[in-house]
């Protein structure tokens, strides 16, 4: 647990998104908690008319095509979207 803007959130654990389809807080190097956004639209691609796309988990080639596309073999730091991206597909 961490505070945020005023408020207790769990670090480390995605969860449905304000702005994008998911968000989850994380602890950057400086030691501060932000919010890390990710996932196609969500409420805001609603909005703007647009479709949110639907990520093919069980299709095992559309998976690794995702994979490959979004370099998951190396994700990059925790602070970032792909990683979190990666690591949830």
């Amino acid at each position: 647990m961490a505070k945020y803007r005023g408020r207790t959130v769990k670090l480390n654990k995605p969860m449905r998104g304000d702005v994008k389809k998911f968000k989850v807080f994380v602890k950057n190097a400086k030691g501060n908690v932000i919010k890390v956004n990710f996932g196609h639209g969500g409420t805001s691609a609603k909005k703007a008319g647009q479709k949110t796309m639907r990520i093919r988990k069980n299709n095992p080639g559309a998976r690794a095509s995702f994979r490959a596309r979004h370099n998951c073999a190396s994700p990059g730091p925790k602070t970032k979207a792909r990683y979190w991206s990666c690591r949830k597909w």
